[in-house]
Formats: structure tokens, C-alpha cells, sequence
């Protein structure tokens, strides 16, 4: 049994708010007009930065920025990557990086974290096979393992490479998930915590000098010249230390977790980031693959099918049209819900849009595709979800409807639905 007690309650919401279209309410500080890029199809709803806090409902948070045309960040870096970047001398630069940290001795000698899926598999095989590394990977575990997540990470393990799974208490992390749900709309906010710190922990444990991530999250969206550095900021695997009582995960401070629920500091252990100078007295360094080489998640999916033996779902994720990205986790089909009804922005707008950018389809078949798909509920594991979290299906619609701002959103009381009220149209000719 559960001893955590879920005691967050959830009030109706007040629907007459979605009913009106005279200046509908706009949460979370998102601006008032809806704009989608001339380019792609993402909006400037997207925020960059996450709501860590209850009080964040209502400040003001960074977005998506266009240009003077029209054009998003990922949009332009898209075009400053095939227009100003040359590869050739990228990849010298990162031939120069591993001869620096290359082990003599057959030692591990860079931590590849990843759950096996393309991107991870991609970068594990390029290193060890292509530039002669000793890659230790580790996998942050999901939350709750789809069939073909946990046979991917087995066949990628058995393509011959060492790996670490770290499982965090399940009882605690199914309740630090319910706190993020319940505070935040935020239920993978837990899990992005340990996956982040988990790299760095490994390497210090093992007396590791360099980490490989795969891609900036500046590829989609964030301000694209961060994609010019080659490494991680210390702030974001240094500023989640649980020796800081006013640090909050899932909505609640650290000084909140153990007073109200009795959660000890060795309990939060696993999420917790390694001190600044822990890094630097380990000299570890961060680094981005997709500084180094072309970072195209598709191709990284025919890469890692070919050479690790990754293989795609049998049916598409709900909520969108493809198979083969972030398929292990039962869970994060519901992060991607909170998303959409938070910002107006589901996980079919997150695909469409890079894949645009990498020229795999046009706008025109993106839009068909996020019509048809963005707003599709996630019943599959529906169930294993209330479940894991330890709630009941009114207080999961209860709180969605809470996590949804007016300005987005209306509601259809003749047919107790739900409609974005800017959902991106085709342009006509």
C-alpha cells in the first residue's frame, strides 16, 4: 500500500470563462494573440521555460519569438545550419574533443545517457564504432515501460553495449509524479529531473570526464544561438541540489516534502544534481552531438534501426501520427496532454514542426496531420495512468480542465466538448 496520502483536492471548474469569446482570460502570462509561424506550424504560445511553481500560473513566461517574416527560432536555425555551418569542420572538432578524453586502456571513457531509443543509440554507436570511444550508457528508467520500449533497450544492449538502469523508488516516484500532475500540469517534471542528473552522477561515480547528450533543446525552439555552444550550461545540471530546503519538485519545496510527507533527503537522492564543484573538481564536461554532426532525429531512427536493431511501435502514439519517437514511457503520452491544454500546442504540432524543418513533409500535409491529431485523448494506457498516480478519472478531467486558459480554449456545452479556438487552418490560395 501507498503510504503517501494524495490529498490535493480539485475544485469544478468554471466553464462559463470558455463560453465567451469578449476577452476570454489569458493564463500563465502566454500572449493574448495567437501566431503560428509563416514557416512550420509551431505557435508563439510555446513557452521555453517550464512552470516549476503554483504561482507561475499567472506571470509571464518567455515564448516562441518570430522574426520580422514571420519565422520561428527553430525555423531560422534550421536555415543557419544548412546555410553557415560547416560540417567538415565540426566533426574535426569533435575528433579533437575525443582524442582528449579517448581511453588508452580500454576504460570507460565517455557516459552516454539514453533509453535506448534512436537519438541515444545513434550517438553510443557513433562514438564507440566510428571514433573509437569506450561508451558507459545509462538509462534514467520511464515511469512505467511500453512492450517496445523495454525491447528496444535490451536490443540495443545485446548490439553490444554496457549499460546502467537507474530505477527510482516507484512508490516515491509515482507520488512526486502525482504532486507534479496535481500542482503543476506537469506529471514528467520528476522524471526530467532524474534523467537530467543521472548522466553527471555516473560519471563521477566512475571517475568519467566526458557526457554526450544528444541535442540542444535550442534545435526546437528555445533561442536558436544557444545551439552554437558545444556544451551544456552548468546551471541546468547543477540547480537541482536537495541540500537547498526551498528547492521545489512536483510543485512543492523540498523543507514542504518532509514536514508534510515525511520524505527523508536520502529519498530524493536520485534526483538531486551534483555540486558545482563537484564538476569541477571531476573536470567533466557536457557536451552536444548535434553541435558536432547533423542532428536529424528521422535519420537517427534509420541509423539506429540498421545498426542497433531499434524497431518502431505496431500503431502510431495518440496524439500524433508517427511510431518510432518516445515509445517506452506510458506516461508520456499524458505530459504531452497537459501540454496541449496548457498552451494550445500538442505533441502532432512538436513532430509536424521539425519535420518540416528537416524537409521530410510541407506545411500543408503538417497541418492535415495536427488537425486530425493534436487534440486526440490518450486513452491507450488511460487506466495504467490514474493508476500510477493514484487518482480517479473526475479528478484527472477536473484538473486538465483547471490547467486550460480561455483565451485557448472554449467549450461547447450543446455536446459537453471541447475546441481549440485557433487551431491552424490551411492558407488559401
Amino acid at each position: 500500500m501507498n503510504k503517501f496520502k494524495r490529498n490535493i483536492e480539485t475544485q469544478p471548474v468554471d466553464l462559463s470563462a470558455f463560453k465567451r469569446d469578449d476577452n476570454p482570460k489569458v493564463k500563465y502570462g502566454l500572449p493574448k494573440e495567437v501566431e503560428y509561424c509563416s514557416r512550420c506550424v509551431i505557435s508563439n504560445q510555446k513557452p521555453t521555460t517550464t512552470i516549476e511553481t503554483k504561482n507561475d500560473i499567472n506571470q509571464k513566461k518567455p515564448t516562441t519569438s518570430f522574426n520580422e517574416d514571420g519565422v520561428c527560432d527553430a525555423c531560422l536555425w534550421a536555415d543557419y545550419k544548412e546555410n553557415h555551418i560547416d560540417w567538415g569542420a565540426r566533426e574535426k572538432e569533435l575528433e579533437i574533443l575525443l582524442d582528449r578524453f579517448r581511453s588508452k586502456d580500454d576504460q570507460y571513457d565517455v557516459v552516454v545517457p539514453g533509453s535506448g531509443g534512436k537519438d541515444s543509440a545513434f550517438a553510443a554507436h557513433i562514438l564507440k564504432e566510428k571514433y573509437g570511444m569506450h561508451p558507459l550508457t545509462v538509462t534514467w528508467a520511464p515511469h512505467l515501460y511500453t512492450d517496445i520500449g523495454r525491447q528496444n533497450l535490451e536490443r540495443f544492449i545485446h548490439a553490444g553495449y554496457d549499460n546502467i538502469l537507474i530505477t527510482p523508488n516507484g512508490e516515491l516516484h509515482s507520488f512526486l509524479t502525482y504532486l507534479a500532475f496535481m500542482n503543476l500540469g506537469h506529471p514528467f517534471q520528476p522524471f526530467i529531473l532524474g534523467q537530467r542528473n543521472v548522466g553527471p552522477r555516473i560519471a563521477k561515480q566512475h571517475g568519467i570526464k566526458l557526457v554526450f547528450y544528444g541535442e540542444n533543446v535550442g534545435e526546437y525552439g528555445n533561442k536558436w544561438q544557444d545551439n552554437l555552444k558545444p556544451y551544456m550550461d552548468e546551471v541546468l545540471f547543477t540547480k537541482v541540489n536537495i541540500d537547498d530546503d526551498g528547492l521545489m519538485v512536483g510543485g512543492c519545496q523540498i523543507r514542504e516534502l518532509r514536514e508534510n510527507y515525511g520524505i527523508k533527503r536520502s529519498d530524493l537522492l536520485p534526483y538531486s544534481s551534483l555540486k558545482r564543484e563537484d564538476i569541477r573538481s571531476g573536470n567533466i564536461e557536457m557536451h552536444y552531438m548535434s553541435y558536432y554532426l547533423p542532428w536529424i532525429p528521422q535519420e537517427n531512427y534509420y541509423y539506429a534501426t540498421k545498426y542497433t536493431g531499434y524497431e518502431p511501435n505496431d500503431r502510431r502514439t495518440d496524439g500524433t501520427y508517427s511510431k518510432y519517437a518516445g515509445i517506452d514511457d506510458k506516461i508520456e503520452p499524458f505530459h504531452f496532454f497537459t501540454i496541449i491544454s496548457k498552451f494550445g500546442i500538442g505533441r502532432a504540432t512538436y513532430d509536424a514542426a521539425q519535420e518540416i524543418r528537416t524537409g521530410h513533409i510541407t506545411r500543408e500535409e503538417a497541418i492535415a496531420l495536427i488537425r486530425r491529431y493534436d487534440t486526440e485523448f490518450p486513452k491507450r494506457y488511460f487506466k495504467d495512468f490514474l493508476n500510477y498516480i493514484g487518482i480517479d478519472e473526475a479528478t484527472f478531467h477536473d484538473r486538465i480542465h483547471a490547467l486550460r486558459s480561455p483565451h485557448l480554449w472554449r467549450y461547447n456545452t450543446d455536446k459537453d466538448t471541447w475546441t481549440l479556438r485557433h487551431q491552424i487552418k490551411q492558407q488559401i490560395a
